[in-house]
């Protein structure tokens, strides 16, 4: 009789101990971005509880183990370091990692592979506004220029020298949102702009026959902007 009790009681031991291991393992799916869109490959992630480390594919995604409630940290070289707390009701994470001030930072970025090859112009475009950085260049059009566009006197050249639909081959340029000439842009100073960025694809489209020689974006600082 004592072996039948001690029999049902280590099996339901067993069921208990089963299920509550069920009950707290589960798979958290995710996706890394950097600069909004741009998938961030092998971004480490490390589970908090198990110690379990994986990495990002290509486009960004990873998959990892975790208990219901836990907390992972995804890193990559040159950019900063994010926390992320699980709760019971986590499925999925969509994170966007921003990249560490300085120009090494952007070569770490490159050079260790999180960004392919596909996005390396436009995320170098886009990662190079840094504020701190502008201030070392004498105008506007010096800073264009380091992001790879050729300036002629005062006029970007995009996509070579293909003139659109009035006659210019200059890249279209647009201020805070606001369309403007290159006079205007001479005037602007280095220490007053937030960031610039290129569009030479098909997203310069939105300008109509305006934007075919591609487009400079740029954004100046505004009163609450940190200086």
């Amino acid at each position: 009789m004592k072996k039948i009790y001690f029999y049902i009681l280590a099996v339901l031991l067993l069921v208990f101990t089963s299920s509550h291991a069920v009950g707290q393992d589960r798979v958290v799916y995710g996706i890394v971005h950097t600069l909004d869109s741009i998938p961030l490959i092998g971004a480490e992630i490390s589970v908090k509880s198990t110690k379990q480390k994986v990495y990002t594919d290509t486009l960004g995604n990873f998959a990892v183990a975790c208990n219901m409630k836990d907390k992972i940290k995804v890193n990559a070289t040159g950019f900063y370091n994010q926390n992320v707390r699980i709760t019971e009701d986590t499925k999925f994470i969509a994170l966007n990692l921003k990249l560490r001030p300085g120009e090494k930072n952007i070569e770490y970025a490159v050079g260790y592979g999180h960004i392919s090859e596909k996005d390396r112009t436009t995320a170098i475009n886009a990662l190079s506004n840094k504020d701190t950085e502008f201030t070392r260049y004498q105008d506007v059009f010096q800073i264009i220029q380091s992001m790879g566009a050729e300036v002629r006197g005062n006029m970007v050249i995009i996509r070579g020298g293909n003139k659109s639909f009035q006659g210019s081959s200059g890249a279209l340029i647009v201020v805070d949102d606001v369309i403007v000439d290159y006079d205007y842009v001479s005037s602007l100073s280095p220490i007053d702009i937030k960031n610039i960025n290129i569009i030479k694809d098909g997203s310069s489209a939105v300008y109509g026959d305006r934007g075919a020689n591609g487009v400079v974006l740029i954004e100046t600082k505004k009163g609450d902007d940190s200086r």
